[in-house]
C-alpha cells in the first residue's frame, strides 16, 4: 500500500519508500509513521523546506504515555529519511542513534491453562454481528490460530485464502518480520477448525481473497484485533485476578513459545537440538530471539527447572555483570 504525501518533503519521503520497496522491503509499517511526519510537518513546519533539528527533534520528543519501544519505532523512518536525504545531496538533520538511549525489552504475559479455557469459552459464545456478518465464525478460529501456531497476528490477519492449502494442511506465510516467507503445518485439530470455518464464511463471502474477511471481504485493520481481544479478556473474572504484565494479543505467540519448550522439555528432547526448528518456525531471523525464550520457561513452568540441569551451559551462559 502506498500512502499520499503532500507537505514540503513528500518528494523525499516518496523516493525513500520507493528505494525500500525496490530492494524488496513491504515498508507498509513505515510508511505509515511516515505519512503521520508528514502531517506533522505541515501542521507545525508548513513553511520549512528544511529538515532541521528543531522538526527532527520535535518529532522525537517522547509523547504522554508512550513507550520507549513506541519511540523508537516512530523515529526510526524519520532517520532513515533524513540518512536518504543526506545520501542525495540534500541536507537534513539526523536524529542520535542513542534516542531512545534503550529499547525496553517487554516481559511477556504467559497465560495460564485456565486463563486460555476461559478466553477461548468465551469467543466461541461470540455473536453475530449485523455489522460484521462472518465475525462470529472468524474470532474463534483467528485468536486459535495465533495460540496453537505462534503465528503474529499480523501474519494471521493478512493471509489470503490462496494461503491456506486445506488439503496438505500448511499456511504460506508471506513477507513477515525480516521479509522473509515460511510455511507451517497445522495439527490435525487446528486444520479440521480451518476447514469447517472456510466452508462456512464461504456463505457470506464466496468469492473473498482475504482467509479472514472483514464486513467488506477485504483484510481487517490492526486495531480490529486488539478490540476483539480485550472486549472478551477484559470481562473475564480471571482477568481481575492475574499478575505481571497486562496481557496482548502478540502474547498468544510467547504463550505457544513457552508451551512448546516445556512440552519437549517434559518428553526429555534434547534443546540445543530442537531450538533451530522453533526459531524456523516462528520465522525468527536471529536465533537469539528463540533464545529468549528460555529466560521466560523456568518463571512459569516449574518442569524446565527440575530438568534444567541437562541443558547445556552454552545455551544459558553465565551473565557477566562486569
Amino acid at each position: 500500500m502506498r500512502y499520499p504525501y503532500y507537505g514540503n518533503f513528500s518528494v523525499y519521503i516518496e523516493g525513500l519508500v520507493e528505494q525500500k520497496q525496490s530492494l524488496g522491503y513491504p515498508y507498509i509499517s513505515s510508511g505509515r509513521i511516515l505519512r503521520m511526519f508528514d502531517e506533522y510537518c505541515i501542521k507545525h513546519f508548513p513553511n520549512e523546506h528544511t529538515l532541521t533539528s528543531d522538526i527532527a527533534m520535535g518529532w522525537a520528543s517522547l509523547r504522554e504515555n508512550e513507550h520507549p519501544n513506541g519511540l523508537l519505532r516512530r523515529i526510526t523512518p524519520v532517520r532513515q529519511l533524513a540518512k536518504y536525504m543526506n545520501s542525495i545531496g540534500v541536507d537534513a538533520y539526523v536524529i542520535p542513534s542513542n534516542i531512545p538511549k534503550k529499547q525496553i525489552r517487554y516481559v511477556p504475559h504467559i497465560f495460564t491453562s485456565r486463563e486460555l479455557s476461559d478466553f477461548f469459552k468465551a469467543i466461541d459464545a461470540c455473536q453475530a454481528s449485523p455489522f460484521s456478518p462472518g465475525r462470529h465464525l472468524i474470532i474463534p478460529v483467528f485468536f486459535r490460530l495465533l495460540y496453537c501456531c505462534g503465528l503474529r497476528s499480523s501474519e494471521a490477519r493478512l493471509l489470503q485464502v490462496s494461503d491456506v492449502d486445506l488439503e496438505a494442511g500448511t499456511v504460506f506465510i508471506r513477507e513477515s518480520k525480516g521479509h522473509k516467507d515460511r510455511i507451517i503445518y497445522l495439527s490435525d485439530d487446528m486444520l479440521h477448525l480451518c476447514k469447517v470455518f472456510d466452508e462456512r464464511i464461504r456463505f457470506h463471502f464466496p468469492n473473498r481473497m482475504a482467509f479472514f474477511p472483514n464486513q467488506k471481504g477485504n483484510f481487517y485493520n490492526r486495531s480490529i484485533v486488539d478490540y476483539w481481544f480485550h472486549l472478551f479478556w477484559d470481562n473475564l473474572a480471571v482477568a481481575k485476578t492475574g499478575t505481571g504484565n497486562l496481557p496482548r494479543v502478540h502474547d498468544f505467540r510467547h504463550a505457544f513459545s513457552v508451551s512448546r519448550l516445556n512440552q519437549w522439555v517434559k518428553e526429555g528432547k534434547d534443546i540445543n537440538a530442537y531450538l533451530p526448528y522453533l526459531s524456523m518456525y516462528l520465522g525468527h531471523t536471529n536465533q537469539a530471539d528463540t533464545d529468549y525464550y528460555l529466560h521466560l520457561v523456568p518463571e512459569f513452568f516449574p518442569v524446565f527447572r527440575d530438568k534444567s540441569s541437562v541443558i547445556s551451559e552454552s545455551l544459558l551462559p553465565e551473565v557477566d555483570y562486569e
